[in-house]
């Protein structure tokens, strides 16, 4: 069940937080995006919970509060909670080599230079993929240049004809860009994840997330594709148009979405609503906890949450897209220098997004949620997500 409260009981202006309607609804207006849904909670209690625009241009669909999104990343923290959970049954340690339970790492090298590979200073530990620390990519060539990542792309990752299995083996089999804990890098790793979590509790990925934490959270609508029955929820994915208007990406009923799919994507591949999606975050801001039901014990979720990079790892990110003030933690990038993020925000909050511009941020000291779920990508076209942040924080008095 999910609490409301004024905005007033919870130290919010509700005239202030009207900004964040009057904002989200300007980029619906402007024909920037189709349509969002966006939840700001606190204490524990919701104080705005709304819907702009359509979820799809080509019906006319209002967006509704439950419509369904693609989360893409916002998969990487619940993958992350999964594994956490088998940690807990004391099933392995955190620097445990990969290897001990996916075999083909064992054998996997560093890229060295042109036709050069070395051995890794030391294998890749469950530690290193949970902080993308391991040396994995993610490919895209044409962006990076990097030789490695061109290696990704030719080793068709994301073909419908392979399971997690072998996608995790023709990872293993790629050369590392780094050696592991050198540097952070933004990967893969959090697929690797999916397939360890499949591996350590002999379920798939899928009935594992049902099971153990979609059922438990009451987390109805939250899957690896969107079943017929609630198509008609599900909304449209778009991006920008040759003539500054939206074009379509992927369609409801017959795109990506529609089937269950191969592989399943501990790093990107679930569907979910905004409701869902702050009930995961409750439990997260509570401890672990949520209506009675613990999935993760108090100081889990701490070890989760707090910065585990060093110093000269910090900010992590992608030129240009760096994101001063943040290290990361296990499933999440976590803040740890206020004036450097040069956002508001408070040292400690913890949050990631998707490839479609979805975003959550959870903020311990304020007892703070914010959450945001247009369908448009890529994720960064526009500075929406920085804007719904600063309209969040200005408003709490």
């Amino acid at each position: 069940m999910m609490k409301r409260c004024t905005p007033e009981q919870v130290g919010f202006s509700s005239e202030r937080l009207q900004r964040v309607e009057a904002m989200t609804q300007r980029y619906v207006d402007e024909g920037k995006l189709a349509g969002l849904v966006t939840l700001v909670a606190r204490q524990g209690s919701v104080v705005q919970f709304d819907k702009y625009g359509v979820q799809d241009l080509e019906t006319g669909d209002l967006m509704a509060l439950d419509s369904i999104f693609r989360i893409y990343s916002m998969t990487k923290p619940i993958t992350t909670v999964a594994l956490m959970m088998l940690y807990e049954q004391g099933l392995f340690q955190l620097r445990d080599p990969v290897s001990q339970f996916i075999p083909a790492f064992a054998a996997t090298k560093v890229w060295a230079g042109e036709g050069q590979l070395v051995d890794p200073a030391r294998e890749i530990t469950i530690y290193d993929l949970l902080t993308h620390t391991a040396g994995l990519s993610y490919g895209g060539y044409e962006e990076t240049g990097s030789p490695v990542d061109k290696l990704y792309d030719e080793a068709d990752l994301e073909s419908a004809e392979i399971d997690n299995e072998e996608m995790v083996r023709r990872i293993a089999n790629l050369p590392l860009l780094y050696h592991p804990g050198q540097k952070w890098f933004y990967s893969v790793a959090t697929d690797v994840l999916g397939h360890l979590v499949e591996v350590i509790s002999g379920m798939g990925l899928d009935a594992y997330f049902e099971e153990q934490i979609l059922a438990p959270l009451g987390m109805e609508d939250t899957a690896f594709y969107v079943p017929e029955a609630k198509v008609e929820r599900f909304a449209a994915l778009y991006g920008p148009g040759g003539d500054g208007g939206l074009e379509l990406l992927d369609a409801p009923a017959t795109g990506a979405w529609s089937r269950l799919p191969r592989p399943l994507y501990g790093g990107h591949g679930l569907v979910s609503t905004t409701i869902d999606y702050y009930r995961f975050c409750q439990m997260l801001l509570n401890g672990g906890e949520l209506d009675g039901l613990r999935l993760l014990g108090r100081k889990t979720v701490e070890l989760m949450t707090m910065n585990h990079l060093s110093e000269s790892m910090i900010p992590i990110g992608w030129p240009p897209d760096v994101m001063h003030g943040y290290g990361f933690g296990l499933g999440f990038r976590i803040r740890v220098d206020d004036a450097q993020a040069g956002l508001l925000g408070s040292v400690g909050e913890y949050a990631w997004g998707g490839y479609a511009s979805t975003s959550f941020f959870i903020d311990p000291k304020e007892e703070l949620i914010a959450i945001m779920m247009p369908q448009f990508l890529p994720s960064g076209y526009y500075p929406i997500l920085e804007e719904f942040r600063v309209l969040v924080y200005q408003a709490l008095v």
